[in-house]
């Protein structure tokens, strides 16, 4: 099979999988309407437990994204604690997972020249999440609070669909859970109902293949490492 690369659209789903990565740095280049109202029309073909759907989303361009990033920059900026709804790590990071948290992110301060606790160049580079890393989309994503695990376990196939499809597309997003601790800040931005929890948000758009960022591969354990094969 030929090496799939992150330029141009994902001509088959190992193709997609494969080169689906969390960029962070995008072009202003904009994305075309229909793209997205396809891609999301899409995505919610992923399963859910009797077919519930879980997911809820609100896509943001132009003026509504400059509203909701400039609510939560305001609040990061003024140093507001992060309050995040439902804890996304572990109270204490424990091996296997304590290593990889802090190999990923170490690659990515050494491509950006950032030293082990220069914590401006780290806020500011945490900042960017907040930016949507420039990117011309970004999106928002809730659940109902009294929906239970079962029904996250869904939802994160279907914005897993949408990664797939949006690299189908020859687009590139990032996944990101640092929106969750400003829920308030995009509630003051957004018309979010109180019943409602902010999952994660997104950026979404054409990579920037100029960003040294963009060039970071994480690493995937070995095969035996979580899997058993079992006669």
């Amino acid at each position: 099979m030929e090496n799939p690369t992150l330029s141009g659209v994902a001509t088959s789903v190992s193709d997609a999988v494969l080169t689906r990565r969390s960029l962070r740095a995008f072009t202003d280049q904009a994305v075309d309407h229909q793209v997205l109202e396809d891609i999301f029309t899409r995505a919610a073909r992923a399963p859910s437990g009797t077919n519930m759907q879980p997911w809820r989303v609100r896509v943001l361009q132009n003026e509504s994204l400059k509203k909701v990033s400039g609510a939560v920059l305001e609040a990061y900026d003024a140093d507001v604690p992060y309050d995040d709804e439902v804890a996304y790590y572990p109270d204490k990071f424990f091996e296997p997972y304590l290593a990889r948290r802090r190999k990923v992110g170490w690659d990515l301060y050494s491509l950006l020249d950032i030293q082990k606790g220069d914590k401006v160049k780290m806020k500011a580079q945490h900042r960017r999440n907040f930016e949507f890393f420039s990117a011309p989309v970004g999106a928002i994503f809730t659940i109902h609070r009294d929906l239970n695990t079962g029904s996250w376990l869904d939802y994160g196939m279907f914005l897993q669909n949408i990664m797939l499809l949006a690299r189908e597309a020859g687009l590139h997003t990032c996944p990101q859970a640092a929106f969750c601790g400003y829920h308030r800040a995009i509630r003051s931005a957004l018309p979010i109902a109180d019943e409602e929890i902010v999952v994660c948000g997104m950026s979404i758009g054409y990579a920037d293949f100029d960003a040294v960022e963009n060039t970071l591969e994480t690493e995937r354990a070995g095969l035996g490492d979580y899997v058993e094969f079992l006669d």
